[in-house]
């Protein structure tokens, strides 16, 4: 025996193969024919002429055996994102130092001045 879920009530009834394995009323709807494309794909032509192919060019420099580490490869710019990454590291570090010394410190005890003693 098949069951089907009655969405109002929230309780299990008997139904027929038919309903109870497309539930809540749902059928399949198998369009006859395609739906017409609304975007039609379009080729983008390059502005600036033919693709050059860069992956030769730069296999042979990551792949040259010059005792160089793979990230410094490519010379100035690489050097320049290292080094900038590394100094905000240490200076990173080092605030952090700062501010668990800052926490570790005792709080000084307020002077309230008494008034009315």
């Amino acid at each position: 025996m098949y069951y089907k879920l009655i969405g109002f009530t929230q309780r299990l009834t008997g139904a027929a193969s038919s309903s109870a394995c497309s539930p809540q009323g749902l059928k399949t709807n198998i369009p006859s024919e395609s739906p017409t494309i609304i975007f039609a794909p379009t080729k983008v032509v390059s502005q600036s002429g033919p693709v050059v192919n860069k992956v030769p060019d730069l296999q042979k420099i990551f792949q040259a055996s010059d005792e160089i580490p793979l990230h410094l490869k490519r010379g100035v710019p690489d050097r320049l994102l290292y080094r900038t990454t590394m100094v905000l590291t240490v200076g990173g570090a080092l605030y952090c130092l700062v501010a668990l010394y800052i926490a570790a410190q005792p709080k000084k005890k307020l002077i309230v001045p008494s008034f009315f003693s």
